[in-house]
Protein backbone atom coordinates (compact mmCIF):
# COMPACT_ATOMS: atom_id res chain seq x y z
CA UNK A 1 0.00 0.00 0.00
CA UNK A 2 2.74 2.45 0.82
CA UNK A 3 4.46 1.64 -2.44
CA UNK A 4 1.64 2.74 -4.56
CA UNK A 5 0.96 5.60 -2.71
CA UNK A 6 4.86 6.59 -2.95
CA UNK A 7 4.42 5.86 -6.56
CA UNK A 8 1.05 7.75 -7.25
CA UNK A 9 3.01 11.29 -6.01
CA UNK A 10 4.80 13.51 -7.81
CA UNK A 11 7.45 14.35 -4.91
CA UNK A 12 8.90 10.56 -3.97
CA UNK A 13 10.27 9.33 -0.61
CA UNK A 14 12.31 7.01 -0.06
CA UNK A 15 12.30 3.61 2.12
CA UNK A 16 15.09 3.66 4.53
CA UNK A 17 14.87 0.56 5.66
CA UNK A 18 12.56 -1.72 7.56
CA UNK A 19 13.03 -3.46 10.57
CA UNK A 20 11.52 -6.85 10.30
CA UNK A 21 10.93 -7.29 14.00
CA UNK A 22 10.16 -4.16 15.15
CA UNK A 23 7.88 -3.66 12.13
CA UNK A 24 9.77 -0.39 11.84
CA UNK A 25 9.99 1.53 8.63
CA UNK A 26 12.26 4.74 8.18
CA UNK A 27 11.38 7.05 5.15
CA UNK A 28 13.85 9.41 3.62
CA UNK A 29 12.08 13.20 2.01
CA UNK A 30 15.17 13.82 -0.02
CA UNK A 31 16.45 17.57 -0.47
CA UNK A 32 18.80 18.73 -3.35
CA UNK A 33 21.11 19.00 -0.10
CA UNK A 34 21.12 15.14 0.56
CA UNK A 35 20.70 14.20 -3.27
CA UNK A 36 23.79 16.06 -4.14
CA UNK A 37 25.71 14.62 -1.96
CA UNK A 38 25.57 10.82 -2.89
CA UNK A 39 24.59 11.72 -7.01
CA UNK A 40 27.90 13.88 -6.98
CA UNK A 41 30.41 11.31 -5.73
CA UNK A 42 28.53 8.63 -7.95
CA UNK A 43 28.73 11.02 -11.20
CA UNK A 44 32.82 11.87 -10.46
CA UNK A 45 32.63 7.91 -10.00
CA UNK A 46 31.08 6.76 -13.73
CA UNK A 47 33.16 9.58 -15.11
CA UNK A 48 36.13 7.45 -13.81
CA UNK A 49 34.70 4.28 -15.33
CA UNK A 50 34.68 6.16 -18.45
CA UNK A 51 37.96 6.87 -18.98
CA UNK A 52 39.21 3.35 -18.02
CA UNK A 53 36.38 1.92 -20.81
CA UNK A 54 34.26 0.43 -18.29
CA UNK A 55 30.86 2.08 -18.47
CA UNK A 56 29.08 -1.33 -20.12
CA UNK A 57 31.15 -3.54 -16.91
CA UNK A 58 29.24 -1.54 -14.32
CA UNK A 59 25.37 -1.81 -13.63
CA UNK A 60 23.99 1.11 -11.48
CA UNK A 61 21.41 -0.05 -9.45
CA UNK A 62 20.46 3.24 -7.56
CA UNK A 63 17.90 3.00 -4.59
CA UNK A 64 16.11 -0.44 -5.48
CA UNK A 65 15.27 -2.11 -2.71
CA UNK A 66 17.22 -4.81 -1.47
CA UNK A 67 16.58 -7.70 0.98
CA UNK A 68 17.97 -10.91 2.87
CA UNK A 69 17.61 -14.04 -0.12
CA UNK A 70 14.76 -15.99 0.64
CA UNK A 71 12.84 -13.75 3.30
CA UNK A 72 10.38 -11.39 1.35
CA UNK A 73 8.49 -10.43 4.78
CA UNK A 74 12.33 -9.88 6.27
CA UNK A 75 14.58 -6.43 6.73
CA UNK A 76 14.27 -4.30 3.67
CA UNK A 77 16.55 -1.08 2.30
CA UNK A 78 17.36 1.47 -0.13
CA UNK A 79 20.38 2.53 -0.69
CA UNK A 80 21.18 6.44 -1.93
CA UNK A 81 23.42 5.57 -4.76
CA UNK A 82 24.71 1.85 -5.70
CA UNK A 83 26.00 -0.30 -8.20
CA UNK A 84 27.81 -3.99 -8.76
CA UNK A 85 29.93 -5.05 -11.92
CA UNK A 86 28.70 -6.61 -15.00
CA UNK A 87 27.56 -9.81 -15.59
CA UNK A 88 28.50 -10.57 -11.38
CA UNK A 89 25.86 -8.30 -9.95
CA UNK A 90 23.44 -7.72 -13.13
CA UNK A 91 20.40 -10.00 -12.36
CA UNK A 92 17.31 -9.39 -10.50
CA UNK A 93 17.46 -8.53 -6.72
CA UNK A 94 21.51 -8.54 -6.89
CA UNK A 95 23.76 -6.88 -4.24
CA UNK A 96 25.80 -4.15 -5.20
CA UNK A 97 29.59 -4.02 -4.06
CA UNK A 98 29.46 -0.24 -3.84
CA UNK A 99 26.89 1.02 -1.67
CA UNK A 100 26.92 5.40 -1.07
CA UNK A 101 24.70 6.69 2.12
CA UNK A 102 25.02 10.16 2.10
CA UNK A 103 23.26 12.51 5.45
CA UNK A 104 22.18 15.98 6.17
CA UNK A 105 19.65 15.82 8.89
CA UNK A 106 21.07 12.06 10.00
CA UNK A 107 23.18 11.86 11.83
CA UNK A 108 26.69 9.89 11.33
CA UNK A 109 25.82 7.40 14.06
CA UNK A 110 22.94 6.59 12.11
CA UNK A 111 24.98 6.29 8.93
CA UNK A 112 27.33 3.70 10.74
CA UNK A 113 23.85 1.67 11.63
CA UNK A 114 22.94 1.54 7.87
CA UNK A 115 26.71 0.70 7.12
CA UNK A 116 26.71 -1.83 9.40
CA UNK A 117 22.94 -2.85 7.71
CA UNK A 118 24.52 -3.54 3.98
CA UNK A 119 27.23 -5.83 5.42
CA UNK A 120 25.73 -8.05 7.33
CA UNK A 121 22.29 -8.58 5.24
CA UNK A 122 23.63 -9.05 2.17
CA UNK A 123 25.76 -11.46 3.73
CA UNK A 124 29.01 -9.74 2.94
CA UNK A 125 28.45 -9.41 -0.34
CA UNK A 126 28.48 -5.46 -0.65
CA UNK A 127 32.18 -5.16 -0.63
CA UNK A 128 32.91 -1.29 0.04
CA UNK A 129 30.29 1.26 1.71
CA UNK A 130 30.24 5.05 1.35
CA UNK A 131 28.91 7.27 3.81
CA UNK A 132 28.81 11.36 2.93
CA UNK A 133 27.87 13.49 5.97
CA UNK A 134 26.69 16.82 5.57
CA UNK A 135 27.81 19.17 8.88
CA UNK A 136 26.33 23.08 8.67
CA UNK A 137 27.92 24.01 12.05
CA UNK A 138 31.34 22.74 11.49
CA UNK A 139 30.51 23.37 7.45
CA UNK A 140 32.24 20.31 6.23
CA UNK A 141 31.75 17.25 4.97
CA UNK A 142 32.97 13.74 6.09
CA UNK A 143 33.39 11.08 3.61
CA UNK A 144 33.77 7.21 5.52
CA UNK A 145 34.98 4.42 3.59
CA UNK A 146 34.45 1.21 5.62
CA UNK A 147 34.93 -2.36 4.24
CA UNK A 148 35.32 -6.09 6.19
CA UNK A 149 37.96 -7.59 7.54
CA UNK A 150 37.95 -10.69 9.78
CA UNK A 151 37.65 -10.23 13.14
CA UNK A 152 40.65 -9.89 15.49
CA UNK A 153 40.79 -13.24 18.10
CA UNK A 154 41.99 -13.19 21.33
CA UNK A 155 44.84 -15.83 21.60
CA UNK A 156 44.91 -17.07 25.34
CA UNK A 157 45.48 -20.14 25.37
CA UNK A 158 45.25 -20.98 21.62
CA UNK A 159 47.75 -22.96 19.39
CA UNK A 160 48.74 -21.21 16.14
CA UNK A 161 47.08 -23.48 14.61
CA UNK A 162 43.50 -23.14 16.39
CA UNK A 163 43.59 -19.24 15.74
CA UNK A 164 44.40 -19.56 12.08
CA UNK A 165 40.99 -21.36 12.00
CA UNK A 166 39.30 -19.24 14.40
CA UNK A 167 40.44 -16.22 11.75
CA UNK A 168 39.24 -17.86 8.70
CA UNK A 169 36.12 -19.17 10.15
CA UNK A 170 35.08 -15.89 11.89
CA UNK A 171 32.39 -13.65 10.53
CA UNK A 172 33.74 -10.47 8.85
CA UNK A 173 33.44 -6.79 10.50
CA UNK A 174 33.30 -3.99 9.37
CA UNK A 175 36.80 -1.17 9.09
CA UNK A 176 37.05 2.21 8.92
CA UNK A 177 39.69 2.47 6.02
CA UNK A 178 39.42 6.40 5.18
CA UNK A 179 38.17 9.29 6.58
CA UNK A 180 38.53 12.72 4.56
CA UNK A 181 37.08 15.79 5.91
CA UNK A 182 36.06 18.63 3.02
CA UNK A 183 36.30 22.22 4.74
CA UNK A 184 34.96 25.04 3.54
CA UNK A 185 36.91 28.19 3.55
CA UNK A 186 35.73 31.87 4.31
CA UNK A 187 37.17 33.32 1.61
CA UNK A 188 35.84 35.44 -1.86
CA UNK A 189 35.45 33.13 -3.76
CA UNK A 190 34.90 30.11 -1.08
CA UNK A 191 37.72 27.88 -1.15
CA UNK A 192 37.86 23.87 -0.01
CA UNK A 193 40.79 21.94 2.04
CA UNK A 194 40.76 18.42 1.63
CA UNK A 195 42.39 16.70 4.44
CA UNK A 196 44.09 13.10 4.69
CA UNK A 197 44.61 12.47 0.64
CA UNK A 198 42.84 11.31 -1.98
CA UNK A 199 39.76 8.73 -2.08
CA UNK A 200 40.76 5.28 -2.96
CA UNK A 201 38.45 2.69 -4.01
CA UNK A 202 39.47 -0.91 -4.36
CA UNK A 203 39.02 -2.45 -8.14
CA UNK A 204 39.12 -6.26 -7.09
CA UNK A 205 36.21 -4.85 -4.37
CA UNK A 206 34.03 -3.17 -6.88
CA UNK A 207 34.69 -5.64 -9.32
CA UNK A 208 35.02 -8.58 -7.91
CA UNK A 209 38.22 -9.60 -10.12
CA UNK A 210 42.01 -8.32 -10.67
CA UNK A 211 42.53 -5.13 -13.41
CA UNK A 212 43.52 -5.46 -16.77
CA UNK A 213 45.61 -2.97 -18.66
CA UNK A 214 44.62 0.25 -18.19
CA UNK A 215 42.75 -0.84 -15.21
CA UNK A 216 42.85 0.12 -11.54
CA UNK A 217 41.70 1.47 -8.59
CA UNK A 218 39.07 4.39 -8.60
CA UNK A 219 40.84 7.30 -7.10
CA UNK A 220 39.35 10.57 -6.33
CA UNK A 221 41.93 13.33 -6.56
CA UNK A 222 42.01 16.12 -4.23
CA UNK A 223 40.65 18.35 -7.08
CA UNK A 224 38.04 16.07 -7.50
CA UNK A 225 37.06 16.49 -3.95
CA UNK A 226 37.13 20.23 -4.09
CA UNK A 227 34.68 20.26 -6.52
CA UNK A 228 32.48 18.01 -5.30
CA UNK A 229 32.18 19.93 -2.48
CA UNK A 230 31.44 23.09 -4.27
CA UNK A 231 28.71 21.01 -5.94
CA UNK A 232 27.36 20.20 -2.72
CA UNK A 233 27.69 24.04 -0.84
CA UNK A 234 26.01 25.12 -3.82
CA UNK A 235 22.91 23.86 -2.96
CA UNK A 236 22.89 25.16 1.07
Amino acid sequence: MIERERDSRRHKFRFRRYYATSQILIITIPTDLHEHLHVELNRTYDHKLVRMGLERSWNSIGTATRRAQGHPGGDGGESDSAGGPRPDREGRDAWPTLVIEAGDSESLARLRQDMRWWFEVSNHQVKIVLLAKFNRHRREIQLEKWEEAPQAVCPGAMTTRSVTAAVTASTPAPVLQQRIIITRNATNPPSYNVTRGTLVLSFRLLFLRAPGPAEGDIIFSIPDLQFYAECVWAQV
